[in-house]
């Protein structure tokens, strides 16, 4: 299954339409946000724009939680606190945003991944790229689509039967 990833869109409308094409027309059949949407027409532009089934966590920009929640349902998309787990292909997923500065939220990934209760651990906040392997655990940060930070937009495709992701710019 591939999977898209993304993360970090801070209402960047042009960005997520470009992500959501790319990811259609890369034959992804689920979307995965690792928070920091903000508002929720950033949802709607995504919907429009070929994203068919997304499954979201919500970040520490997301002011707007009972909106997000509400337009996300009326569009068939899931968004939820985390860290959230799911299981793809009878690999277990965990998403989660972060916390505070970035090497806290490394720390926090680093740990979770040590763990090996996870197949994969994903993350956003830091807007870095991060896409190695922990132990038998595949750690992965998008990067931000935004650019705002890097100025690089950046989203991920993950292979869930390879567990392999690649970057991609947006």
């Amino acid at each position: 299954m591939l999977v898209g990833v993304i993360s970090d869109t801070h209402d960047n409308l042009e960005a997520a339409r470009r992500a959501a094409k790319m990811f259609s027309a890369r034959g992804v059949s689920l979307v995965l946000h690792l928070g920091d949407i903000v508002a929720p027409f950033t949802l709607r532009a995504l919907r429009d724009n070929g994203v068919e089934r997304l499954v979201a966590v919500y970040g520490n920009n997301c002011g707007e939680k009972l909106g997000l929640r509400e337009v996300a349902s009326k569009l068939g998309y899931e968004i939820h606190e985390w860290p959230h787990l799911l299981e793809l292909e009878g690999r277990r997923v965990l998403m989660v945003h972060g916390v505070g500065p970035a090497e806290k939220t490394r720390m926090l990934v680093d740990s979770l991944a040590k763990s090996r209760d996870y197949d994969a651990v994903l993350y956003g906040h830091t807007h870095a790229v991060d896409n190695r392997v922990v132990g038998d655990t595949l750690v992965l940060n998008p990067g931000e689509a935004c650019g705002c930070l890097t100025g690089k937009k950046t989203v991920a495709i993950l292979d869930t039967r390879e567990l392999r992701a690649e970057i991609i710019e947006i």
